[in-house]
């Protein structure tokens, strides 16, 4: 007898239960939380150290146990205290790749009560020195490339620097990790952490303008961990109880440790789970077949862009890759071509969705198995513990089925901006945070994400959801990257453009792909303009499309003036 999703939640979420819920006043509004969760993450932290001597993490051909992983943690703990002179609320601002050490570093900070800034590693000079100083970062744990980078801010700031991995002589003012983080079995120093204290501050990707550091407390952070382990108890409880893993599940790392996405639902979900995590250095396909296949990985969580890198691969039919459950992540829409693709290209994975954001710790709906199958466009239904609601622009709220911008309610949200009261009041509204994303929710409560409000294309009176077409175009066989976007038009206000990325050894012309549009859209939605390009769209280090800088490529050329 197949369970309903509903009952399923009633289930996981009722008395007794470790993911039961109660209602709790937070800052005077009153939400949903799950009852018997840890008061701030030094409780979660703890749950790693009954783990011993079983792998925790895999980087390259290092292998860390959880036990060697706390030693690190209260050595560096009591560094950052002994050492550095921090104290509860300080900010320690975190820069480098994916290294052990990241995580070593995020887990002591938030264990003396420290605020960990997750600062972009791809960041340029300037954009360091922005991190640092609207952070007011005391100390900046970073590796070698980015200690370089930082070094005229940190010196100017009075920022002190603790230096992994480095090669060769490095300035005086840096400190060596090596030379204080002392895995002697000294254990942490001794601090009350509240629930409501702050945690995180992670910036915003900042496709537009300068971002925002977006501030979490210990509180939102473990709700929306314990809400990734309530789902997969939810999906459990539908397949009758039966576990989708026939061994023990291992995530692979694969998009950065500063974007929310690998902090939150896969480093720190395998740190509470007791799970082992394999860490790439960086994004390659051919190099995560390998790992998938060496370390027997089961999910794999990154955007869509990353599962076509996957599939794509010339060397995809080389690896044994049976291992892998569940494919899929979040970051941006899955087009519904993708979707029948990996649901078609393993031997057991099925495709899965998230909808979250920075500001929700990546916590939301999320779609996985035949309801993905059957509702490919959507990414899930409502959860335990967050309410959403479609509004309109005056923000009442909207019935079924209509259009408008999505709001969700939760204990997972951020508190707000680091230092933007004002940014802070325009986005989370009487405890609502507005997402900013377009969207619906049809009969049955599942959630469609159709695309950033600023990024919809006003034709000529016509709301044109960028989504839809890109959903189209994918369906073409000679695309293997595209996106839409909207440019002015002196007529129309707004005309729809797209750039694809042209699979290699295929061909097409901007009129075969307007016609294949054309055969499944309205007119109004096909693109007056194609560019088609030879190499993969411009995105991220979060692996989102820039589409900023696309909408540069159709930017008129100026007037030549006459002679």
């Amino acid at each position: 007898m197949t369970v309903t999703y509903e009952a399923a939640v009633a289930e996981v979420t009722g008395p007794g239960q470790i993911y039961e819920t109660a209602q709790a006043d937070i800052g005077g509004v009153t939400y949903t939380v799950f009852k018997h969760a840890p008061r701030s993450m030094r409780d979660v932290f703890r749950l790693a150290r009954m783990r011993g001597d079983e792998t925790f993490f895999v980087y390259e051909d290092e292998r860390w146990s959880f036990a060697d992983v706390m030693r690190h943690v209260d050595a560096l703990g009591n560094a950052l205290v002994d050492h550095f002179g921090v104290r509860k609320g300080d900010r320690v601002a975190i820069a480098m790749r994916n290294y052990p050490e990241w995580v070593v570093t995020y887990a002591a900070v938030l264990s003396v009560g420290a605020v960990a800034v997750s600062l972009n590693a791809w960041w340029t000079e300037d954009e360091l020195a922005y991190g640092l100083e609207d952070s007011g970062a005391v100390v900046l744990v970073a590796d070698g490339e980015r200690v370089a980078r930082a070094a005229a801010t940190t010196r100017r700031l009075d920022t002190r620097i603790l230096g992994v991995r480095l090669e060769g002589t490095v300035d005086a003012d840096v400190t060596r990790w090596d030379d204080v983080v002392k895995p002697d079995g000294v254990p942490l120093p001794d601090v009350d952490i509240e629930p409501d204290d702050d945690a995180t501050i992670l910036y915003t990707s900042g496709t537009t303008g300068r971002p925002k550091g977006a501030v979490s407390t210990h509180r939102a952070v473990v709700q929306a961990l314990m809400g990734f382990g309530c789902r997969a108890s939810v999906d459990r409880v539908r397949r009758g109880g039966e576990s989708a893993f026939t061994s023990a599940p291992v995530f692979i790392l694969i998009v950065p440790l500063f974007h929310v996405t690998g902090c939150v639902p896969v480093m720190l979900s395998c740190f509470a789970g007791g799970l082992k995590l394999v860490i790439m250095h960086k994004w390659d396909p051919e190099r995560a077949l390998e790992l998938i296949e060496r370390e027997r990985v089961t999910n794999f969580v990154g955007v869509p862009t990353q599962s076509w890198d996957l599939l794509e691969s010339p060397r995809f039919a080389e690896f044994d890759t049976s291992s892998l459950v569940s494919v899929g992540g979040g970051g941006a829409p899955a087009p519904p071509e993708l979707v029948k693709r990996v649901a078609s290209s393993f031997k057991k994975a099925g495709p899965g969705i998230g909808y979250g954001m920075t500001e929700t710790n990546a916590y939301g709906p999320q779609n996985a198995g035949d309801d993905y199958l059957t509702h490919p466009t959507s990414t899930g239904r409502a959860t335990p513990i967050l309410q959403i609601e479609v509004r309109d622009p005056d923000g009442t709220p909207l019935s079924a089925g209509e259009r408008g911008e999505i709001w969700l309610k939760g204990p997972n949200l951020i508190r707000g901006y680091w230092n933007k009261p004002e940014a802070t009041a325009e986005t989370i509204v009487d405890g609502w945070l507005r997402t900013g994303d377009i969207g619906r929710v049809d009969d049955e409560g599942f959630v469609y994400v159709e695309d950033r409000a600023k990024d919809m294309v006003l034709r000529g009176g016509e709301n044109v959801y960028c989504a839809e077409v890109e959903a189209a175009i994918y369906e073409h066989p000679a695309v293997y990257e595209a996106a839409v976007l909207g440019v002015p038009h002196e007529r129309l206000g707004e005309e729809v453009v797209a750039v694809v990325y042209v699979r290699p050894g295929h061909t097409l012309t901007v009129e075969a792909l307007q016609d294949h549009v054309r055969a499944r859209l309205a007119p109004f939605k096909v693109p007056t303009k194609v560019l088609l390009r030879g190499e993969q769209l411009p995105r991220n280090a979060a692996g989102k499309i820039l589409k900023r800088e696309l909408r540069n490529a159709f930017a008129e050329p100026p007037a030549v003036p006459s002679t």
